[in-house]
């Protein structure tokens, strides 16, 4: 296989890995109901394994991106799938809580992160290293694809599958149509040297003020404002990922339609994350972020001010679209801030903190739940939220200029 046929393959199983990997770790958001009324557990029960979920997956992001420059990305991959599909389908038996825990907080958990943005973005900006926006746009945009085709699918044989069903039809699907195009991505994944994989002048190992050492990155004022403003962002997606459909039921909306809007929120996603790949190419990483806060600024106001079903379908389909905006700029933001060596690093440490707390938005969602019966102080903070990583956002754009 040439170099050109090589690079659009890796691209294709990216997009497909990605694919599986968000319908599955989406599905929790439209199995949390039935879940929480078959087994007879709370809300916040059944969030606490999300939390831990978010939590351990991130954690094991920045060792995801070192066992990738160590073993390969196929390597990775291939044994993260089967780790995935052996926790799904595993979860359909489940009957306790401290199972549910182990299974999806400790195997799944495990088994996502080896096959999330990182890995990916880590190896597509090997290859694309002139076009690293547009190339995780594309592969990012699987997650979007796979939230809106799973999810629609699932939602459409719930009543027939059940809960127990869609997650063994989750673990076995990933096992059977991911694993075998990861092998043969991994046995033609070979180095390159930039200037065979991409056209355009070399790429500086470090220049430009880049950190060469991860103590050097840790003191950039840059990234913490970029794990802050990440931080902000991973705790309204999982908040809303986990508790959109139960909130939607909860508010009247028709349980088919509840359960199809999750998954066009992957539809809307997709046009989010190419549109950020093309903001990005021509404006840099921080014009599509703070797009992605001040369309969450209107989300956030429209559904504490109308709980009719029109305003929350419509809501959540605009949120959908910033779902993955921030997704494929780590990637790019990390770039810009370390050099190539630290790039798997810097870029699962943001993501990390995306994730982590992305676990604690979907307790806190829960928790609102329980105390107060609603979503609404939910919403609150969201919006509260929205506006401070939207002014970080100005203030990052303002470190750029200078």
């Amino acid at each position: 296989m040439n170099h050109a046929a090589a690079a659009r393959f890796l691209l294709a199983v990216c997009f497909l890995v990605l694919f599986f990997n968000g319908g599955a770790r989406f599905a929790i958001g439209l199995l949390l109901h039935p879940m929480a009324h078959d087994l007879q557990w709370s809300r916040s029960t059944l969030s606490l394994n999300v939390t831990v979920f978010m939590v351990l997956s991130a954690c094991a992001l920045p060792l995801v991106g070192r066992l990738v420059d160590r073993f390969g990305a196929g390597a990775v991959l291939g044994t993260a799938v089967l780790v995935s599909a052996l926790g799904l389908a595993a979860m359909s038996f489940m009957e306790r809580p401290w199972e549910a825990l182990l299974l999806y907080g400790v195997v799944f958990a495990l088994g996502s992160a080896g096959t999330s943005v990182t890995p990916i973005g880590v190896l597509l900006s090997r290859w694309y290293p002139h076009r690293m926006g547009m190339a995780n746009s594309i592969a990012i945009s699987g997650m979007g694809v796979g939230q809106l085709l799973v999810i629609a699918v699932l939602a459409a044989q719930l009543t027939a599958f059940g809960w127990r069903g869609s997650f063994l039809a989750l673990g076995v699907a990933t096992l059977v149509c991911v694993l075998p195009l990861v092998v043969a991505a991994g046995r033609s994944e070979r180095p390159a040297p930039a200037s065979a994989r991409s056209p355009g002048p070399p790429v500086p190992p470090a220049a430009g003020g880049r950190a060469g050492t991860l103590r050097e990155a840790l003191a950039s004022n840059r990234l913490r404002l970029l794990l802050v403003i990440y931080a902000v962002c991973g705790f309204q997606d999982f908040l809303v990922a986990t508790h959109v459909v139960a909130f939607a039921l909860d508010e009247g909306v028709d349980r088919l339609l509840a359960g199809n809007m999750l998954a066009f929120m992957g539809l809307t996603g997709l046009g989010g994350v190419l549109l950020a790949g093309v903001l990005n190419d021509r404006f840099g990483p921080v014009f599509p972020t703070a797009l992605c806060f001040a369309l969450r600024i209107v989300v956030s106001a429209l559904v504490l001010a109308s709980r009719e079903p029109e305003a929350i379908v419509g809501a959540a389909l605009l949120y959908g679209a910033t779902f993955w905006i921030t997704a494929p700029l780590a990637v790019v933001f990390a770039r810009e801030v370390s050099a190539i060596a630290l790039l798997g690093t810097v870029s699962g440490l943001i993501t990390m903190v995306h994730h982590a707390a992305g676990g604690i938005g979907a307790f806190a969602g829960a928790w609102t739940f329980d105390v107060h019966g609603s979503y609404t102080h939910a919403f609150a903070a969201m919006l509260v939220l929205s506006v401070v990583a939207l002014g970080l956002t100005v203030l990052l754009a303002r470190q750029t200029a200078r």
